[in-house]
């Protein structure tokens, strides 16, 4: 089970585009709009290679699966590092999100091979909770690399020796259960599956909560530099708080969640995600904001994970395909990035946060809609 979890924490890996964004934005002088490409360039894959990776999983196992998206995410990082420009950026974290598709179309019915059925939304909060360490790691140490190592492009460096360990160990381990699947599955069949009104619904789940968490990602630093006049050494590291607050939601979500409702749990952190955001954007002090961010990302940490178990457990013989279709949904974080630069090049960063705020009031409603979960 541990190889198979820390697969979670390269998974977090794809948050340095958070941070990154800043960075990049700084270094060749963009603007907002076109800075966000750089989300958009991670996100908009897991439109495109969420539901073939569904199918390919059905052929090549789920574990061979994983250990693929691992060797591609090794290439997308050492890229920004050997060479840097713009362009190269771009394909870097374009490569960065096709390895993070496949990786998330795969672990997620992996841990299912390793727990219980009754343990799986514990269990793949719990994952959260490591790929949150990561996430929350990632300006850390992009502010460590830019002020001691005096290059911040380091820390593609230091994800891609763990991504090959990572691989190494989850390759030296035998997973028990992988389970054979017979026939294979046509696009068609797929998508078909959004025909079930309960799968539509928490695949646009899906497709919000990343907006919203791609969404405070980027704009929370921004956001301090704007009303704070923060350096963006230090402003990037409220996008660590904020990650910080999502790893303390994550592992006190997994213990929740492993006695109480999921759907009741998902109610509480909306009604606090939404007054939350709400204040952030009224506020105008760096300790109110700061508080926002917190309570922000402790509130929504669990949400992904819930969903996601929903959807596997609804339709258990169709695991893989509902995986490629709830991953698909994370392109949500190539669709509301962009909308954001746009408005906050018009409005400045309240603009940004009113586009997470609609993200939120859909959140909220389906925590409210969905029928009570098995």
């Amino acid at each position: 089970m541990l190889p198979v979890l820390f697969g979670f924490f390269v998974m977090g890996f794809v948050d340095v585009v958070g941070i990154s964004t800043s960075y990049v934005k700084n270094d060749f002088g963009l603007s907002d709009t076109l800075s966000n490409l750089l989300p958009a360039m991670v996100f908009l894959w897991f439109a495109v290679f969420s539901v073939p990776t569904g199918i390919l999983m059905n052929k090549l196992g789920r574990k061979n699966t994983v250990m693929l998206s691992m060797m591609i995410t090794f290439v997308a990082l050492l890229l920004p590092f050997i060479s840097y420009s713009f362009v190269v950026v771009l394909i870097a974290f374009a490569l960065l999100g096709i390895g993070n598709t496949v990786l998330q179309v795969s672990l997620n019915p992996l841990v299912s091979n390793v727990v219980a059925a009754d343990k799986l939304t514990s269990s793949l909060t719990l994952g959260q909770f490591i790929k949150a360490i990561a996430s929350f790691l990632g300006p850390v140490l992009a502010g460590f690399a830019a002020i001691s190592l005096g290059n911040w492009k380091m820390l593609f460096l230091f994800f891609a020796i763990i991504t090959v360990l990572s691989l190494l160990w989850l390759g030296f381990t035998t997973v028990e259960k992988e389970e054979e699947v017979s026939g294979s599955t046509s696009f068609g069949a797929a998508f078909s599956l959004l025909g079930d009104k309960t799968i539509l619904f928490l695949f646009l789940g899906i497709l919000f909560v990343v907006g919203v968490d791609v969404g405070m990602n980027t704009v929370t630093p921004k956001l301090l530099m704007e009303r704070a006049g923060m350096a963006l050494e230090k402003a990037g590291l409220g996008t660590s708080l904020y990650f910080a607050a999502r790893t303390a939601g994550a592992l006190i979500g997994a213990i929740i969640l492993s006695k109480f409702s999921a759907q009741k749990y998902f109610r509480i952190n909306m009604l606090f995600a939404v007054a939350g955001l709400v204040a952030m954007i009224l506020l105008k002090n760096t300790v109110g904001i700061l508080v926002m961010v917190a309570i922000i990302g402790f509130t929504i940490a669990n949400v992904f994970s819930i969903l996601f178990s929903i959807a596997m457990q609804k339709l258990p013989s169709r695991a893989n395909e509902i995986s490629g279709l709830m991953v698909m949904g994370i392109a949500g974080g190539a669709i509301f990035p962009l909308l954001m630069g746009v408005m906050a090049d018009r409005m400045g960063q309240a603009g940004a946060l009113l586009v997470i705020l609609g993200c939120m009031a859909y959140l909220l409603g389906t925590a409210f809609l969905l029928k009570k979960d098995e």
